[in-house]
C-alpha cells in the first residue's frame, strides 16, 4: 500500500503505471472469467445436444406412465447367485440400489445384511422385502464395531453360502484440499476400508468389491493462466475420467485435486492389492456425479434448495444414475464369483462407469428442474471469476486456525454451503467426460459386460417425476427435506470431535 501511495505522489508516470496495472488486472480477470464460461471445441463435439422443453415433456409423460425402476429393469441384472451378502453403506445411494437389485433378482432378505452408520432412511427400503433385512448400526472406523457386524450369526439356511462384500461406505468432503481434511477422511475412507477388508477376510468372504470414485483421476485445473498462454485454455480444463492412473504409482497428495480424491485413491489401492485366490477384489469408479435419489448432490440437492446459486451452466460432465452404478457392482461380482478369477485381467483393478450416453451440460439439468418440478426452482447466476477469488479467500480464512492454533477459539467458523466454496471445487466442477469402453467389453475380452439400464435424460426426468409425486399438492412448509451426503459428512465429523 505504501508503494502505491508513493507512486501516486510522484510524477504522472507513476500514476500512469498504477492505472495501467489496474486496467491490466481487470482485463486479465475478464479474460479468465470468459474462459471459465467457455466450452472447448472438443467438448462441444462430445456433449449431447441441448435439452428442449418438447424433449423433456415427452420423457416426463412417458416415464410418468411407465417408470424405469429396479423392478422394471430386473431382467437386465446378472442372474441370481447362491451367495450371501454384506452391503457396507447399504442405506446410502449406491448401497441401497445394490440391496434393491439383489432382492429384485431373487435374493432372500435373510441372505443380505446391511452394515451402516446411518439409520434406514430410504423410503423405497422401508417396506416390502427390504424392510426385512438385518441392519446393523456400525462405525467402520472402529475395529470392534466392524468385527461385531461381520461375526454376527447368520440364519441357518444361508450361513454356509459363499460371502460377497460390497463396500460402498465413505464420507465425502469434495472441495477441501488440506491435510487436516485428509486426517478426518483417513479415519473413515482409509482405516475404515482396512477394517472392513480385515473383517471380510475373517468372515470368509471370497469376493470384495468397493465403490471408489471417478474423481481419483482428476488433476488440479490451473485457471490462473500465464499471460503468454492466454490464447489457449486453462491446463486440465478438460479431463477424461478413466483408470489410466492406476497403472502408475500412486500420486503424491498434492497431485490430487482434493483430500477426498486422495483418500479414495489410497483406499482403492488397498482393496485392489488385496486380490488373491481366496479373496478376489476390485473397485468401481462412478463418473463424477451420482444421482437418482433425493439425498444425492447432483439433482436432489438443488431440488431441496429451490434456489440454486450457479456459475457452472456451461460445464460438460458425465453423470451416473445410482441404478447403473449398482448394476456395475453386480456385473463385477458375476466375474469375481468364479474361483479362478483372481488371475483374470478384471481382478484387482478398477473400472470406471457412467450412464450409457454422451455427457451433458449443467444448464440442461437446471433447465429440466426449472421446467418440470412442481416445487419452485430457479438458479441465481454468479460470476465465475468472482466465485474463484472468493474461494481462495474462504480457504485462506479456514486454514488460519490450523496455522495459528491460538485462533481456533477466536475466529468464527465458516458454516453452510460457503465452506464448500474452496479452490478445489473448480477442479471437480470442470469439463469431465467418462467412457464405459473397458467396463462394457465382454468378460472374455477383459471387461465386466456393463451396460447401463437408464440414460441421463430419462434418469434425471425420472427423479423429477418421483419428486413431484411426493410433493404435488403439498404446501411449502410440508415439503420433505432430505440430507445430502455432504451434510451427513458434516454431522459425522462433529460426532468425531
Amino acid at each position: 500500500m505504501d508503494i502505491i501511495q508513493s507512486l501516486l505522489a510522484q510524477s504522472p508516470v507513476g500514476r500512469s503505471a498504477v492505472a495501467a496495472f489496474g486496467i491490466g488486472l481487470v482485463l486479465y480477470l475478464i479474460f479468465i472469467n470468459n474462459r471459465m464460461r467457455g466450452v472447448p471445441d472438443d467438448m462441444k463435439r462430445l456433449k449431447q445436444k441441448p435439452w428442449t422443453f418438447e424433449m423433456l415433456k415427452e420423457a416426463y409423460a412417458r416415464l410418468e406412465k411407465n417408470p424405469i425402476t429396479v423392478k422394471t429393469t430386473k431382467d437386465r441384472l446378472p442372474p441370481k447367485l447362491s451367495r450371501r451378502y454384506v452391503v457396507v453403506g447399504g442405506n446410502g445411494l449406491v448401497g441401497g440400489y445394490i440391496v434393491l437389485q439383489l432382492l429384485a433378482r431373487g435374493q432372500s432378505p435373510e441372505s443380505i445384511r446391511i452394515v451402516d452408520y446411518q439409520k434406514m432412511h430410504r423410503k423405497d427400503m422401508l417396506e416390502g422385502p427390504a424392510a426385512e433385512i438385518d441392519v446393523i448400526h456400525t462405525d467402520i472406523s472402529s475395529v470392534a464395531s466392524t468385527d461385531a457386524a461381520f461375526t454376527k450369526a447368520w440364519p441357518s439356511l444361508v450361513a454356509k453360502l459363499p460371502l460377497t462384500v460390497f463396500h460402498t461406505a465413505a464420507v465425502m468432503v469434495p472441495s477441501d484440499r488440506s491435510q487436516s481434511a485428509y486426517k478426518f477422511l483417513e479415519r473413515i475412507n482409509i482405516e475404515g476400508t482396512k477394517n472392513v477388508l480385515a473383517a471380510a477376510r475373517k468372515a470368509g468372504a471370497d469376493v470384495f468389491i468397493s465403490t471408489a470414485s471417478g474423481s481419483i483421476s482428476v488433476r488440479n485445473v490451473e485457471l490462473w493462466m500465464a499471460p503468454w498462454r492466454l490464447c489457449g485454455w486453462p491446463k486440465n480444463y478438460v479431463q477424461p475420467l478413466n483408470e489410466a492412473d492406476f497403472s502408475r504409482p500412486l500420486r503424491p497428495f498434492t497431485e490430487f485435486y482434493s483430500a477426498y480424491a486422495a483418500s479414495k485413491a489410497t483406499a482403492e489401492r488397498i482393496v485392489c492389492d488385496a486380490n488373491c485366490e481366496r479373496l478376489r477384489t476390485g473397485t468401481i469408479r462412478p463418473a463424477n456425479g451420482i444421482y437418482g435419489h433425493p439425498t444425492d448432490n447432483v439433482v436432489g440437492s438443488p431440488l431441496n434448495l429451490a434456489t440454486c446459486p450457479a456459475w457452472s451452466y456451461n460445464i460438460v460432465n458425465s453423470f451416473i444414475h445410482g441404478m447403473n452404478c449398482s448394476l456395475a457392482h453386480l456385473d463385477f461380482e458375476a466375474v469375481l464369483a468364479d474361483p479362478r478369477s483372481s488371475t483374470m485381467p478384471q481382478a484387482g483393478r478398477p473400472f470406471t462407469v457412467t450412464d450409457p450416453n454422451a455427457p451433458i451440460q449443467f444448464q440442461d439439468m437446471y433447465f429440466a428442474l426449472e421446467k418440470l418440478s412442481v416445487t419452485p426452482f430457479r438458479t441465481v447466476p454468479l460470476i465465475p471469476v468472482h466465485m474463484l477469488v472468493t474461494a481462495y479467500m474462504i480457504e485462506f480464512y479456514m486454514m488460519l486456525p490450523h496455522r495459528f492454533p491460538i485462533l481456533k477459539d477466536i475466529l468464527p467458523k465458516v458454516s453452510g454451503d460457503a465452506k464448500y466454496l474452496q479452490p478445489a471445487l473448480f477442479s471437480i466442477m470442470t469439463h469431465l467426460y467418462a467412457t464405459n469402453d473397458p467396463a462394457s467389453k465382454p468378460v472374455k475380452e477383459g471387461g465386466i459386460g456393463y451396460h447401463g439400464v437408464i440414460n441421463t435424460t430419462d434418469g434425471m426426468v425420472q427423479q423429477i417425476v418421483e419428486w413431484n409425486n411426493e410433493h404435488i399438492g403439498r404446501q411449502e412448509n410440508a415439503w420433505v427435506k432430505y440430507k445430502s451426503s455432504m451434510t451427513l459428512a458434516d454431522e459425522f465429523e462433529d460426532l468425531q470431535k
